[in-house]
């Protein structure tokens, strides 16, 4: 090792060759890998957790939300694209931030992003566990209702082991999940239609409260519009993890652009047919507050003995994205244990070139949190989460996501601001304004979490893990960061 280099506040350690080589990944995704991993990692939110935005503001706030979420996320796709081309780095959200605000904001940005993977790994075990108890308790006879931490053990178990195979089987898993989920939502969108049993105004049913600008459009007001963006973010969310594959990647400044342009567009069409036709089926109000609201609709139609077997396929788009997110965490908490902010083990590679126990770290997380979840909230008689369960570990994934969209718009901007030399294969079409409105209601969803009194203990809760990493890392960890490909980046301006 060399002498230590003092930059920005922090201290650097020059590793060994060894070191990197220890940490190796795999070029292995092409545009279409790419496009499976994104809509893997999103598409649970079309069969789970969309529908509570149903609840918090009514179908019209659901709509509205998702027509301003819309904007957000094509602002936020391009300038990720702009960023993601100059710095084809693993790191993703850490890395633009690192270049743009320092080891401080890099850091920050990075800790909200392994936030909001574990968090949404979580939500989809925990909704997962709840459609695989549906499906073996009809089929089976087999109902763990009281016993959910069995069935989140077999799926992280599960997962993991699948996503430590190799970047290659992890891409061609990606692809095939994410066409059959796609598939299950246009035969569940046919059935539904072919079946005559939908009643269009049913998407209304939920009565005005009174609140200011309540309506029949609107039943909790303006604010509703504002409460239902969170769960609305979960038609989207998890698409941003595309720039972390970018090692992994065989031309991320081509690809990476063009698959989130695909996949974005992909996702808006989805989003439309289970808004429009799971909450018509079932009635606003039952949407609102179901665990499974596909499986839910499929009973509507077939009756409960054919939706278990339908409930099977289901669980296929839940299962897509639990591949794909726990991709983003595992690379997250990769980039991040290379460079010496979190710990340097973390990083290490094993023979299938993959973070494996990053991945493991990051599932022992997520179960210990779901298994909280359960001590602290009730489920119902049939196993499916409450609406306030399930809303909760939701919101503290999408409260990671808002804070990393914010810093990554920050980061766009100062790094168009103050770097205009750096090289960019692929430039935002929406610039400087797409990135600064997109940011803006990044912000405004914020906001919403503080406004929200049941989010709070979820808000507070993250607060203290902050608290406890901001702290270490001001004490410790930013003495020993390693000169990665990102920090390299960001320090000397070299590719390497």
């Amino acid at each position: 090792m060399s002498d230590k280099l003092k930059v920005s506040g922090v201290s650097y350690t020059e590793q060994s060759k060894e070191y990197f080589e220890k940490r190796q990944l795999t070029r292995s995704a092409g545009v279409w890998g790419l496009w499976g991993l994104a809509i893997a990692a999103v598409i649970s939110g079309d069969f789970s957790g969309w529908n509570f935005g149903v609840s918090s503001g009514g179908f019209g706030g659901l709509l509205l939300a998702f027509a301003i979420l819309i904007v957000m996320y094509y602002g936020l796709m391009f300038a990720i694209g702009e960023m993601s081309s100059a710095m084809p780095h693993s790191g993703g959200a850490y890395s633009f931030a690192r270049k743009a605000m320092g080891p401080w904001g890099g850091f920050i940005t990075g800790l909200a992003e392994t936030i909001e993977y574990v968090a949404t790994t979580a939500v989809v075990v925990f909704f997962s566990a709840a459609y695989l108890n549906g499906v073996t308790a009809e089929l089976l006879g087999l109902d763990l209702t009281g016993n959910m931490w069995i069935w989140y053990v077999v799926l992280y178990a599960v997962f993991i082991g699948l996503n430590s195979l190799g970047s290659a089987i992890s891409f061609q898993f990606s692809i095939i999940v994410s066409i059959v989920s796609l598939a299950i939502i246009v035969l569940f969108s046919v059935m539904v239609l072919a079946s005559g049993k939908i009643d269009w105004s049913m998407l209304w049913n939920i009565p005005a409260d009174g609140s200011a600008g309540s309506s029949w459009f609107l039943p909790h007001g303006i604010m509703g519009i504002l409460f239902a963006i969170p769960f609305g973010v979960w038609l989207f969310l998890g698409i941003e993890e595309l720039p972390l594959a970018a090692e992994e990647a065989h031309n991320p400044s081509r690809d990476i652009p063009r698959a989130g342009f695909w996949a974005r567009g992909t996702l808006i069409i989805t989003g439309i047919l289970v808004m429009f036709i799971n909450t018509g089926i079932l009635g606003a109000e039952a949407a609102g507050s179901a665990g499974e609201p596909l499986l839910d609709g499929f009973r509507a139609v077939v009756g409960d003995g054919w939706a278990a077997i339908l409930g099977i396929f289901a669980l296929i788009g839940l299962l897509a994205s639990l591949q794909g997110i726990m991709f983003a965490y595992g690379r997250n908490m990769y980039s991040l244990s290379r460079a010496g902010y979190y710990f340097r083990g973390l990083s290490v590679t094993g023979k299938n070139k993959t973070p494996w126990l990053a991945l493991l770290v990051g599932g022992i997380i997520g179960f210990a949190a779901l298994v909280l979840l359960d001590y602290l909230t009730a489920t119902d008689t049939t196993g499916a989460v409450s609406g306030v369960a399930g809303a909760i570990i939701l919101n503290i994934a999408v409260w990671g996501a808002m804070l990393a969209y914010l810093m990554q718009m920050v980061s766009f901007i100062i790094l168009r601001v103050k770097h205009p030399e750096l090289e960019r294969p692929y430039r935002s079409p929406w610039g400087l304004g797409g990135a600064t409105v997109s940011g803006l209601i990044a912000a405004l969803a914020f906001v919403g979490f503080l406004l929200n009194p049941t989010f709070l203990p979820a808000i507070y809760a993250i607060i203290i893990v902050y608290a406890v990493f901001l702290l270490y890392f001001a004490l410790i960890g930013r003495h020993n960061l390693v000169m990665s490909p990102e920090e390299r980046y960001a320090v000397h301006g070299e590719h390497k």
